[in-house]
């Protein structure tokens, strides 16, 4: 494989509050935890573990004038990421509690000084980076009405200046209020849409995997589906379809995992491997992930 050109990734940065419940969660009780505080964010995220594999990637997001958004671009500059973030006054950084247990998580969000990133900051990040080779949308960055501007202009951007384009369809409760035909249309002709079992089920309905992907492949060229423990499945235009089961491993915290994933599969693609290879990419650092607490690599 060659070395990738520099990813810009483009969206959510957020400080995490990662509770691993001991148990099942005793509502109106107590439930004991372990509890961490780390960065987070999908897009932020993404960018960590793509640095990790030694690959050069652009953040453009937003955070607030605060300790916690200096922290998180602090943390992320110290992993190699180069950051393109904007500061907005008079908003808090972004916050996401998650409650993780039984191979599973759920996420309180604030979106905070996400929802306030603006179409002008990205065209200004993407003309600063002539280097850039491909661009990653998360989608959080669409669904919120706030910031939807900018996540358009950036698509539109990357076109007009010759980049491939991906997008990860971020989480299907928002997908469902948006509705797949708005969000499709937002989408459409990216060369790799990114979804979970959900996020393809709100979208293509319930299908087998397989077959939402080639329903999905009608919007985007490549399309992979997200399985979780069964693995992945990719399906694109010219009818290839390929599926990688997923690796065992025993399941600490799933939080970034499918980040971990998105990011493992982007090196691979974007560095001449084939779909099974860049699957087989993807699932190793998914399965990196889901091995220990937080959402980001290890230092």
């Amino acid at each position: 494989m060659t070395r990738p050109r520099r990813v810009v990734i483009v969206g959510d940065i957020l400080t995490d509050v990662v509770a691993v419940l001991a148990g099942p969660l005793a509502t109106g009780s107590d439930t004991s935890a372990e509890i961490r505080f780390s960065g987070g964010g999908q897009a932020a995220n993404t960018a960590a573990w793509i640095a990790a594999q030694g690959a050069p990637v652009t953040l453009v997001g937003a955070v607030g004038d605060d300790a916690a958004g200096r922290d998180r671009v602090a943390e992320l500059a110290d992993a190699g990421v180069d950051c393109a973030v904007q500061r907005v006054a008079g908003e808090v950084t972004g916050t996401v509690i998650v409650l993780a247990g039984d191979d599973e998580r759920s996420m309180i969000s604030q979106r905070g000084a996400n929802l306030r990133l603006t179409a002008e900051h990205v065209e200004e990040a993407l003309a600063a980076v002539p280097d850039a080779g491909h661009l990653h949308l998360s989608a959080y960055t669409l669904l919120d009405a706030g910031s939807r501007g900018a996540g358009l202009r950036a698509l539109a951007a990357a076109r007009e200046r010759g980049l491939s384009t991906s997008v990860d369809a971020a989480s299907a409760a928002p997908l469902r209020r948006v509705g797949a035909a708005a969000f499709l249309a937002w989408v459409r002709d990216v060369d790799l849409l990114l979804v979970n079992a959900d996020e393809a089920t709100v979208l293509a309905g319930g299908l087998d995997p397989a077959a939402q992907a080639r329903a999905l492949s009608a919007t985007a060229r490549r399309v992979v589906v997200k399985r979780g423990a069964a693995g992945a499945v990719w399906v694109d235009r010219a009818a290839t379809v390929s599926v990688a089961p997923a690796r065992r491993v025993a399941v600490v915290d799933v939080t970034g995992a499918g980040d971990a994933f998105a990011a493992g599969l982007l090196t691979a693609w974007l560095g001449g491997a084939d779909p099974r290879a860049a699957l087989a990419r993807a699932g190793d650092l998914g399965a990196l992930a889901v091995s220990t607490v937080g959402a980001r690599p290890a230092p």
